[in-house]
């Protein structure tokens, strides 16, 4: 058996401190197609920047730059 890649979280490794709701390129890669937001067993994001990337949305869809579902 092969041991399974280990996911590194993309904003430790680019030492990304704050993450802001208005960058729509990067928090588009961590939607999905139905414009969810991808769980972070995917993505590979550690715990403390998972809750800021999932708050970072909200806010963009709550200021319309992301729908809230898919058409």
């Amino acid at each position: 058996m092969t041991k399974p890649i280990k996911k590194v979280c993309y904003f430790c490794q680019n030492n990304i401190k704050k993450i802001d709701y208005k960058d729509t390129n990067l928090l588009q890669r961590f939607f999905s197609t139905y414009c969810q937001i991808m769980p972070k067993r995917k993505t590979g994001v550690c715990s403390k920047h998972q809750k800021k990337l999932a708050q970072a949305i909200k806010n963009a869809r709550f200021m319309a730059l992301f729908p809230y579902l898919r058409k």
